[in-house]
């Protein structure tokens, strides 16, 4: 059976000052979207002084017809929305806000001397919404660390953060079929392409993978049809 060669995506930097970079995977050029995700930045890592604490800060801002997600590496980041939420995201959590016919928020370091010379490191995402779910409420949903699945066989250890696959289910409700997984991965460990989806990405955040004979290295994303 023909295999179309996955699509490999090399991200836009920028630089926001203080040593942030954001990578930017999508929308691309090649690839506009994967599934329902829409969008894909990759924020740090970074190690603030204690007088550029705030650099990081994301300010109000609104969003509509879509859902965010945030999911951190490491570093700790107060949420703050218009539905009066306040939320202290932590490494391994999710914030998967719904942002329908709209909202705004915001995500900051809130103490800065509480996190001086702390390391931030954060996954980004939109996912579209169903057309018809386009006009919902908005709504906010934190899912600490400890409430996502978690697998490790020795060679391969995952978080299941949204959908279900590889036999794990996690309990962040989502509008439309989907998975999203961090997995960290020993050398010469094999993780298989779930199935069942017309379009899967990987992301690489450190070290490089293989597939089918070609390495994707940090920083790139394969997207496999």
């Amino acid at each position: 059976m023909h295999q179309t060669p996955p699509t490999v995506i090399t991200p836009r930097t920028a630089d926001l000052g203080h040593g942030l970079t954001v990578r930017r995977l999508l929308p691309a050029a090649a690839q506009r979207s994967v599934g329902p995700f829409v969008f894909f930045d990759h924020a740090g890592p970074v190690t603030l002084a204690a007088e550029d604490t705030h650099a990081a800060d994301v300010r109000p801002h609104p969003h509509i017809g879509l859902a965010t997600v945030s999911y951190l590496l490491s570093g700790a980041i107060i949420h703050r929305d218009s539905l009066g939420t306040l939320a202290r995201i932590q490494p391994g959590a999710v914030n998967w806000m719904t942002a329908g016919r709209g909202i705004t928020h915001s995500e900051r370091f809130e103490h800065p001397a509480s996190f001086a010379g702390g390391g931030l490191e954060l996954l980004q995402s939109w996912v579209a919404l169903p057309e018809e779910m386009e006009e919902c409420a908005p709504a906010f949903a934190h899912t600490p660390a400890e409430a996502l699945p978690v697998q490790d066989d020795g060679g391969v250890w995952l978080r299941v953060v949204a959908g279900t696959v590889y036999g794990l289910t996690s309990p962040v409700q989502t509008a439309s079929p989907l998975f999203y997984v961090h997995a960290e991965m020993q050398a010469g460990a094999e993780l298989p392409l779930p199935t069942g989806y017309s379009e899967r990405a990987a992301y690489v955040v450190r070290g490089a993978i293989e597939h089918d004979g070609t390495r994707c290295k940090a920083g790139e994303m394969r997207v496999f049809a």
